[in-house]
């Protein structure tokens, strides 16, 4: 008979953090999740678990209950700190992410950061963010900086933000530009942190050089 201890179901698990949309007409505020996450983290060998924006304080208890082997970023909502006016502010997500960053590294649990998730992990590094303008719905090229990754040629773009050369967070290396000089994506050297600015769960196809990036750092 099967059972929960047996190593053939014990798949590692990836947490995935959400977007929060707000839907006036219930006076909801809802946590969400495109459903390309899920099919792209499968893709990757592991169980996809999505992470409600809870109290920053109850980070930890997630993780432990969770079991996460590592942590998703994803995108979605302007960060507050840098926009407190804008439409898809979200305070919570701000600083349940942060929190999660700091057990997560406490804990030497992978972290990825996609596009604002990039962002958020550039910020606790002690980094900066830049506006930027003609990044949104666009493809441009990704210029590759360090030998021995392989990178993606062109990649999407959705962000009205970006990392200058000059605003990467503390311990954080370049790993790729865009033809502006702004970073597109960065890792750390002695921690399983990536950071990229593009959406690899919008390729369609998924793209299987962001799958065998992806599985570089979850290992």
């Amino acid at each position: 008979m099967w059972q929960p201890t047996d190593k053939k179901y014990q798949l590692k698990r990836i947490g995935i953090t959400q977007r929060v949309e707000v839907v006036k007409s219930y006076g909801e505020r809802r946590d969400c999740l495109d459903q390309q996450w899920s099919n792209f983290v499968i893709e990757l060998g592991y169980i996809p678990m999505p992470l409600p924006n809870i109290a920053g304080d109850k980070a930890d208890q997630l993780i432990r209950a969770l079991n996460l082997d590592a942590i998703i970023l994803s995108g979605g909502n302007s960060l507050t700190s840098l926009d407190p006016e804008a439409s898809d502010a979200a305070p919570e997500r701000d600083l349940f992410e942060l929190a999660l960053i700091s057990e997560a590294l406490k804990m030497n649990i992978p972290l990825i950061g996609v596009c604002r998730g990039m962002q958020v992990l550039n910020i606790a590094m002690g980094g900066r963010l830049e506006n930027i303008s003609g990044h949104v719905g666009k493809r441009h090229p990704l210029i590759s900086n360090i030998d021995g990754f392989d990178l993606p040629k062109t990649i999407n773009s959705f962000h009205n933000y970006c990392i200058p050369k000059s605003g990467l967070g503390e311990s954080l290396q370049p790993l790729a530009y865009d033809e502006d000089k702004n970073i597109e994506a960065f890792y750390d050297v002695s921690r399983a942190i990536l950071g990229i600015m593009w959406h690899p769960e919008r390729e369609k196809p998924f793209s299987n050089l962001d799958i065998q990036l992806f599985k570089r750092f979850l290992q």
